[in-house]
């Protein structure tokens, strides 16, 4: 179907594979060995460096709404059924990837935020601005959207008219909304009742409307105009996802622990510590607390990559973030520490805006 391609049989390969090559396109399973699909779902739609990786998930049928609702392109039900299936969902994969500009449909009555809003968009994104309901319906069954923009305010057009519409789409690809609306409006009533048929994000404000739009339509920070890029880290920065979580920072070096923690507390996370790794070992057996931990791979008697496979080994190992902290990204380097359960990993010096990207990536919901 035309792609390069890259296997990986565990979730934090995958996270290294895609820092490295930055991959076109991606389908993912949700139950992996070291952790679930879910996470790596989470953290690549939560990093706004990868957030725009267009990622196919291969699922049960029942993880399909969840699927789309996080940021997902597609879906693909297991078993799957046919390879004709696999090719038809390549093949759109494959066609959305390689087309530059993504068409966005736009139902909203004219207002000064509406003027706004098209203003603000980049060029390279291919606008239809429906003014009735009929028009709407017409260039939805057209097919080609991307994704629909809507304030719910056109007469005779509801959420029924977008599933009537999609009847004839695949159903590996279906249409995501974006609705501009008051909290608690009719309409964000009315549209909600039909969203189990597609992914519905609603905006508030202009900058959430852009940052939804630029989300679904898989837009990198790259390809936007300044006023989308600025409304989208804006809302980025805002969003204090790390507030009140808690992080165990392992190094044997009490400076670095230092340097670390001062920039995770100006966050308002809580930080504990350890130079050790069997108090570490211990930390994480008795603090229920910690959401995730950064670990010095160079630590004397117990190295970071031992330490790392005994806290994989306890009941909730499993599941826990654990970011490698290593002095050099070499290749070995990175897949020792994956294969000790390392989710992620940052190298010294530490990049403190890009370690701050990775926690939030890690722990946000």
């Amino acid at each position: 179907n035309g792609f390069k391609g890259l296997v990986s049989a565990t979730g934090a390969g995958a996270l290294a594979m895609t820092r490295e090559f930055q991959p076109s396109v991606m389908t993912l399973d949700i139950y992996l060995p070291d952790m679930e699909g879910w996470r790596i779902l989470e953290r690549l739609k939560g990093d706004l460096a990868t957030r725009h990786i267009p990622i196919c998930v291969v699922s049960t049928d029942d993880s399909r709404q969840r699927a789309l609702d996080s940021g997902a392109i597609g879906f693909l039900p297991k078993p799957l059924q046919s390879m004709d299936v696999v090719d038809e969902a390549l093949a759109q994969l494959y066609q959305f990837a390689d087309r530059g500009a993504k068409k966005l449909l736009v139902l909203m009555a004219s207002s000064p935020l509406r003027d706004e809003y098209l203003s603000c968009l980049d060029g390279d994104t291919q606008i239809e601005l429906a003014s009735s309901a009929q028009a709407a319906r017409a260039l939805l069954a057209e097919g080609g959207i991307d994704c629909l923009v809507t304030d719910g305010k056109t007469a005779g057009f509801g959420p029924e008219d977008v599933i009537e519409t999609q009847e004839n789409r695949s159903l590996f690809r279906q249409l995501p909304i974006v609705l501009y609306c008051e909290t608690g409006s009719p309409a964000a009533v009315q549209w909600r009742r039909g969203h189990s048929a597609f992914a519905l994000r609603e905006a508030h404000n202009l900058a959430r409307l852009l940052d939804a739009t630029a989300f679904f339509l898989h837009r990198g920070t790259a390809a936007m105009s300044e006023q989308e890029r600025q409304s989208v880290q804006a809302i980025y920065d805002a969003q204090r996802v790390l507030e009140g979580k808690k992080a165990l920072i392992v190094d044997d070096d009490m400076r670095n622990i230092f340097a670390l923690a001062t920039v995770l507390d100006d966050q308002g996370m809580a930080i504990v510590s350890a130079d050790n790794g069997r108090d570490a070992i211990r930390l994480v057996r008795e603090d229920p607390g910690i959401d995730i931990v950064l670990m010095d791979i160079m630590m004397p008697e117990m190295d970071g990559i031992a330490t790392m496979k005994e806290i994989r080994k306890l009941p909730r190992g499993k599941s826990l973030p654990i970011v490698a902290v290593t002095a050099k990204a070499m290749k070995g380097d990175r897949e020792k520490c994956i294969e000790a359960g390392a989710w992620d990993y940052l190298s010294k010096p530490v990049d403190t805006a890009h370690m701050l990207s990775v926690l939030r990536s890690w722990l946000c919901k």
